[in-house]
C-alpha cells in the first residue's frame, strides 16, 4: 500500500463510512480508512433478526464495560462499541430515530449555529431512501434504506392500543412534524436485511481506486509537525506501520476509542497524560469528559399464549427463515419482534418528552427448539423504557500508555436524583399502559419487576439490579462555543489546539438527543464531508 494519502480515516463505523465515500467522490484525492475490526461477512449481522445474537453474544464488539459503580450495585455494565466494518451500525437494533428538532436548536443556542434543526434537517433528508418518498422532513435518494418494521403480532397493535387507551397521543411519524407519541418504529432495514453504514456507503465504492480500507488495522497514535497532524501508526498482523495524510487525519473512531487515541497522543488533560509519561502535544481538559448515554429499565411479561416469535423459533423453521432472510430478504428473520416505539413524558408539566418506550414482542431469553431433544423457552414480551435526557455524566480515560488496553469507562450512572424520578415515574407509566384492556388477552403476569414491587424503594432496586445502557454513549469530545475550556472541537469539527486534526464521530454530540443516535452520526458526518471537501454545505429549511 501508498504510505502518503490525502485523507486518512480512523474508523470504519457509521461517520467514516460516510466520509470515505463522500471524500472518495473526488477521484483527484487519495483516502484511506483504518478499521480496527474485520469485514462484515457474518450472514448474523445481515439478517435482522441475528441482530440479538450478535448482542448477546458480545460479536464482532471492542467488549467494553464500566467500572463498577455503587448506584447499579457494583455491577460492571457493558458497553457494546462494534469492532466491525460498520461499526455499531453493524452490530445495532436498527432502530431509525433522529431525535426531536428541539436537540439541535439546543446545540445552537449554545454557540454552535450551523447545527440547529434547520440545518440538519437537509443532511437528516440527504442520507436516506424513506420507503414513503421524500417530502418536507423525508428524503427520497439517499444511501440509507429506512422503512416501517413490518413484524406482524397481533401484540404488537395491543400495546399500541393500550397507549391509546391509557390516554397517550399517536403520530404517524415521529421522525417528521411531532416526535411525542406513540407511533410505528422505523428501521434501517433495505430488502429484508440491515442497511448499515457500511452496505449504504462504503461496499458501494469500493471499487474506486482512489480509495483504500484496511482493516484489522489498529491506529495507535497520531502523528504531528508542529500543531498540525501530518499522519498515523497503525498496527496490522503485528507489523507497525506509519502512513502519512497530506490534508487531513479524521478521527471517526466513536466515543470510546477516539478520547483514547487522541489521549495517547499527547491531546487531553494534562494531569492524566503526565500520569502515563505521554508528552503533552495539545492540553485539552474536555478529552474524554462529557460522557453521556441513554439509561435504560425493563418491564418483562409473561406471555398467555405463545404467539408468533415462538412459533417460528423451533428449530427446523428459524434455520428455514434465517436462510430465506439472508439469500432473499423474505420472512420471519427479516424483520426484528417489534414494531412500536413511544415518547412520553414523566411529567405532563414538561416541554418535551424524555423517556422512550420500546417494545418487544418476545422475551429476552430465547433459543431455537425441538421437542424432545430442546425444550421450548417460556414465552413472553417487554417494555423497555429509556431515560432520555439524564444529568448524569461520566468519563472515559486512560488504562494505560498501551493502546492495546482498554480505557476505563465511568458511566457515572444515576448520579443524579432526578434521574431516578425520571426512571420511577417512566415504571409507572409501562404499568398503567399494561393494564390498559387491549392488553388483558396477552398478559399473564409481570415477571420484572414483579407485580409486588410497587413502592419507591423496590422500583429502586429494580432499577439498581437491572439498569443498562441502550448503547447510544456520546459526548467525550464535543463540539462548543470558542470560549468554553472543556469544549474538544469546534463547530467544523476542528480539534482545538492543533491543525489537519477532526473528530466526526458521535464523540462531537455535545447533548444527548432523544432518540437513538445512528441517525444523527449519519448527519454530522454527512455535513463534515462538505465542509472538508470545501463543498458549500447545504441550505437550511425553511
Amino acid at each position: 500500500m501508498n504510505h502518503s494519502y490525502d485523507y486518512v480515516i480512523v474508523g470504519a463505523g457509521s461517520a467514516g463510512c460516510v466520509l470515505a465515500n463522500r471524500l472518495s467522490a473526488d477521484a483527484s484525492v487519495r483516502v484511506l480508512v483504518l478499521e480496527a475490526g474485520g469485514w462484515d461477512r457474518d450472514p448474523l449481522i445481515h439478517i435482522p433478526l441475528g441482530w440479538g445474537k450478535i448482542l448477546q453474544g458480545r460479536l464482532h464488539d471492542w467488549d467494553y464495560f464500566c467500572e463498577p459503580e455503587d448506584n447499579v450495585n457494583g455491577r460492571k455494565v457493558e458497553c457494546a462499541r462494534g469492532k466491525i466494518v460498520g461499526g455499531s451500525s453493524s452490530t445495532n437494533a436498527m432502530a431509525y430515530v433522529r431525535g426531536n428538532p428541539a436537540d439541535y436548536d439546543g446545540w445552537a443556542q449554545s454557540g454552535l449555529d450551523g447545527w440547529s434543526y434547520a440545518h440538519a434537517l437537509p443532511y437528516f433528508q440527504k442520507q436516506e431512501t424513506w420507503e414513503g418518498g421524500g417530502d418536507d422532513y423525508r428524503g427520497d435518494s439517499g444511501p440509507l434504506g429506512t422503512q416501517f418494521c413490518r413484524y406482524r403480532d397481533p401484540l404488537v397493535e395491543a400495546f399500541a392500543a393500550a397507549g391509546q387507551a391509557a390516554g397517550f397521543g399517536w403520530t404517524e411519524d415521529y421522525n417528521g412534524a411531532q416526535q411525542a407519541g406513540f407511533g410505528r418504529l422505523q428501521m434501517t432495514i433495505r430488502n429484508g436485511r440491515r442497511c448499515s453504514g457500511a452496505t449504504a456507503y462504503l461496499r458501494p465504492v469500493l471499487r474506486r481506486q482512489n480509495l483504500t480500507v484496511e482493516v484489522e488495522a489498529l491506529t495507535t497514535r497520531d502523528h504531528f509537525e508542529g500543531a498540525a497532524a501530518t499522519g498515523v501508526d497503525y498496527v496490522k498482523e503485528g507489523q507497525s506501520h506509519t502512513v502519512r495524510a497530506e490534508r487531513e487525519v479524521i478521527l471517526a473512531g466513536g466515543v470510546i476509542n477516539t478520547p483514547q487515541l487522541l489521549m495517547l497522543s499527547g491531546i487531553g488533560d494534562a494531569a492524566e497524560l503526565k500520569a502515563h509519561d505521554i508528552p503533552v502535544q495539545t492540553a485539552l481538559p474536555g478529552v474524554g469528559k462529557n460522557l453521556r448515554d441513554h439509561v435504560s429499565v425493563i418491564l418483562m411479561y409473561q406471555r398467555r399464549e405463545p404467539g408468533p416469535f415462538h412459533r417460528n423459533m423451533r428449530a427446523d423453521r428459524i434455520v428455514r427463515d434465517l436462510g430465506r432472510a439472508y439469500f432473499f430478504g423474505t420472512g420471519f428473520a427479516s424483520d426484528v419482534p417489534g414494531g412500536v416505539v413511544a415518547f412520553l413524558k414523566s411529567n405532563p408539566d414538561l416541554a418535551l418528552p424524555d423517556l422512550q418506550y420500546l417494545f418487544t414482542a418476545a422475551p429476552l431469553g430465547a433459543w431455537p427448539y425441538f421437542k424432545p431433544f430442546k425444550q421450548p423457552f417460556t414465552d413472553g414480551f417487554a417494555t423497555r423504557l429509556v431515560m432520555l435526557q439524564p444529568e448524569s455524566r461520566g468519563t472515559v480515560s486512560l488504562a494505560s500508555a498501551d493502546p492495546a488496553a482498554h480505557p476505563r469507562i465511568w458511566q457515572n450512572f444515576l448520579a443524579h436524583d432526578t434521574d431516578w424520578r425520571t426512571l420511577r415515574a417512566g415504571v409507572r407509566i409501562a404499568r398503567d399502559i399494561a393494564a390498559q384492556s387491549p392488553l388483558a388477552p396477552f398478559i399473564a403476569k409481570e415477571i420484572l419487576p414483579g407485580s409486588d414491587k410497587v413502592s419507591d424503594d423496590a422500583i429502586d432496586e429494580t432499577i439498581r439490579n437491572t439498569a443498562i445502557t441502550v448503547h447510544h454513549p456520546l459526548g467525550t469530545c464535543r463540539m462548543g462555543a470558542e470560549d468554553d475550556e472543556m469544549v474538544v472541537v469546534d463547530a467544523e469539527l476542528r480539534v482545538r489546539g492543533t491543525e489537519r486534526l477532526r473528530v466526526v464521530d458521535a464523540s462531537v454530540m455535545p447533548t444527548l438527543v432523544r432518540g437513538n443516535i445512528n441517525a444523527a452520526v449519519v448527519m454530522i458526518a454527512e455535513k463534515a464531508a462538505d465542509i472538508i471537501a470545501g463543498h458549500d454545505v447545504l441550505a437550511p429549511c425553511g
